[in-house]
């Protein structure tokens, strides 16, 4: 348990994942100098390793750290002008703390101190004030002790996001998000909004009336804007039968205008829920992009996880996208997978290669509280979790050798390691809407339960418009979702103006 005091609140997310990021394995728990720590029944209780006080006044902060038994390691005290400014405030103090947890700790984060911010944002910010890509690394390595090669590939993805984004008049569109939130089975590490299709299965098709409702009343809400780019995620959205698939597309053909549409996505994503009759319902209906998901290509690893199929599926269902003309396909893996290092994850991504697949999305391991990884941790002590520089070099490795760039990159709480997200793609090939939605540019439509509508402000901020989780709420509470967005055009209007 490490305990963190200050008296300026506002900061305490950036300081939870900061210090968390230096020690994932530790509780971290931040609160105001005068709160008392609450406590939490029915939880085991960590001991206290470490002790942090962070103090604001007028001149500067002072960042104290000590031991539980009070005996100090470390205090620091640093003046800056502007602190009344918040990210004036927020940067000095993150720069304090980091030099702070780097020398108690002994280690650097590949990251530095980024927290609550895209890597991209940073390089992409820099190219548009017209800064050459020779002097951005520098530029992320000194003011937020960013690696060299997590300098380099922030530029490179931003680059080659700016590249996309230069040709399409994005601030003229909109994007349409549809959410399908059933899975065959939850796997170990999830904590979206998604329900095992078992359990729901007599109201699978409850669910897609209201969806379909919402459809029909908010698809005039940006009328003016062009529709570039739609989404259908979930959960795993072939779940749906052929019928119910056919009966979704055709509402979004019967309301949407699709003449400006450039990407259609569905993430077909478990290969135990693909089959040719769904298949030729998304071919007939225009998709243009879908995903098999296998995470890992090793079996042992997929039974662990709660993934109920076989790495054979995968490869079947591969093929068969395949022969039924699909020419757009992306491709998700997992790093961090309990029990898989180095080698392990060279035998997913090399047989990934051999299929030769039109995206590869790599991501780190996020443990959220809600996944089953996180609330059952003790029944896996025994099994080790493996995250390295070296294992994340080498799936960039094995993607650029086989004619794949990174084009888009996030990063999350808790992630492996403090790694990142990183979309490959064949050039021409980038998937629009991860773009889209990782940068931020550019108004997402999201309907469905659990579906979060981002409104971008002409001044950039986001504002979002937020659906109920809970599948029966969502269908018993259609109207409600409706109305909430009915906000949306005067808005749209003014940020338009």
């Amino acid at each position: 348990m490490i305990n963190v005091k200050l008296n300026r609140e506002e900061f305490a997310y950036d300081i939870h994942s900061l210090v968390k990021a230096f020690y994932p394995a530790e509780d971290v728990n931040v609160c105001a100098l005068e709160q008392k720590r609450e406590h939490r029944s029915g939880r085991e209780e960590q001991p206290v390793i470490l002790l942090i006080s962070i103090l604001f006044d007028e001149e500067g902060i002072e960042s104290r750290m000590t031991q539980p038994d009070g005996s100090e390691l470390l205090c620091e005290r640093v003046t800056a002008d502007g602190l009344a400014d918040r990210k004036t405030a927020r940067n000095v103090l993150k720069t304090l703390l980091y030099r702070q947890l780097v020398h108690i700790n002994g280690k650097q984060l590949p990251w530095g101190n980024l927290t609550g911010i895209r890597p991209t944002k940073i390089p992409m910010d820099l190219l548009e004030e017209g800064w050459k890509e020779e002097d951005i690394p520098a530029y992320m390595q000194e003011h937020y002790f960013v690696s060299a090669k997590k300098a380099d590939l922030a530029l490179r993805t931003a680059s080659r996001e700016k590249k996309i984004l230069d040709r399409i008049p994005y601030r003229d569109g909109y994007s349409l998000y549809i959410g399908i939130p059933f899975c065959p089975s939850i796997c170990l590490y999830c904590s979206f909004s998604s329900s095992p299709l078992a359990v729901w299965k007599d109201r699978v098709d409850d669910y897609l009336s209201a969806l379909i409702r919402e459809i029909g009343e908010s698809a005039h809400l940006f009328d003016g804007y062009a529709l570039q780019s739609i989404y259908i995620g979930g959960g795993t959205p072939t779940t749906l039968e052929p019928r119910q698939m056919d009966r979704l597309l055709c509402a979004v053909e019967r309301f949407f205008d699709r003449d400006q549409v450039l990407e259609f996505t569905v993430e077909a994503g478990r290969p135990d829920t693909i089959t040719a009759d769904k298949l030729k319902v998304l071919r007939d209906h225009g998709i243009s992009r879908i995903s098999i998901n296998p995470q890992t290509m090793n079996q042992k690893t997929l039974d662990v996880i709660g993934r109920r199929h076989t790495v054979d599926e995968i490869r079947e269902a591969y093929a068969l996208a395949r022969e039924m003309g699909f020419d757009n396909i992306n491709m998700d893996t997992i790093i961090g997978l309990p029990g898989e290092g180095i080698d392990e994850v060279r035998y997913t991504m090399e047989e990934l290669a051999k299929l030769q697949p039109e995206n590869i999305t790599v991501h780190s391991l996020a443990l959220k509280r809600a996944a089953r990884l996180s609330m059952q941790k003790d029944q896996y002590r025994g099994i080790a979790f493996h995250s390295s520089d070296q294992i994340m070099d080498l799936t960039r490795q094995i993607c650029e050798e086989n004619g794949l760039y990174p084009y888009y990159l996030y990063r999350q709480k808790n992630m492996a390691g403090n790694f990142e997200n990183v979309g490959y793609a064949k050039p021409g090939k980038e998937g629009l809407y991860n773009i889209l939605i990782m940068e931020e540019v550019q108004s997402i439509l999201a309907l469905g339960a659990g579906a979060s509508t981002k409104l971008v402000e002409a001044d950039g901020l986001i504002e979002r418009i937020e659906n109920v989780k809970d599948i029966s709420n969502y269908i018993d509470r259609i109207d409600e979702m409706i109305r909430r967005k009915q906000v949306i055009p005067g808005k749209v209007r003014r940020n338009a103006d």
